[in-house]
């Protein structure tokens, strides 16, 4: 099993960045996917997630800035995100939980993401 996460790195603030995870182990389109976050001294706090059957969900922090996507063909999980802020500086890591979504999810190495002013 692995989740090996991509596309972190430096942003400006209101800038964008996307995430990758490419996923083995796990079926993006028959299991429950999603990205978390975590900053030091802070629990890991889910930001999206998205089910087999594609319905979406958002923490109130990046909702309506952030879209998380899937590509069943290509059993990749997407985050892109938009309109970045100091607070979005964080470790994002992919998370896939077999089948619906009961919160057994397990993790990928993570990818820092760092937006500055």
């Amino acid at each position: 099993v692995q989740l090996i996460e991509s596309g972190g790195g430096s942003a400006q603030v209101g800038g964008s960045l996307k995430l990758s995870c490419a996923v083995s182990g796990y079926t993006v389109s028959r299991d429950c996917m999603g990205w978390f976050r975590q900053t030091p001294g802070k629990a890991r706090e889910r930001i999206a997630r998205i089910t087999s059957l594609g319905s979406l969900s958002y923490a109130d922090s990046v909702k309506g800035r952030f879209i998380i996507s899937k590509d069943n063909a290509k059993n990749t999980l997407y985050l892109q995100m938009n309109s970045q802020n100091t607070e979005d500086t964080a470790m994002y890591y992919c998370a896939a939980d077999r089948g619906p979504c009961d919160g057994n999810w397990r993790w990928g190495q993570g990818t820092q993401v760092t937006v500055s002013s």
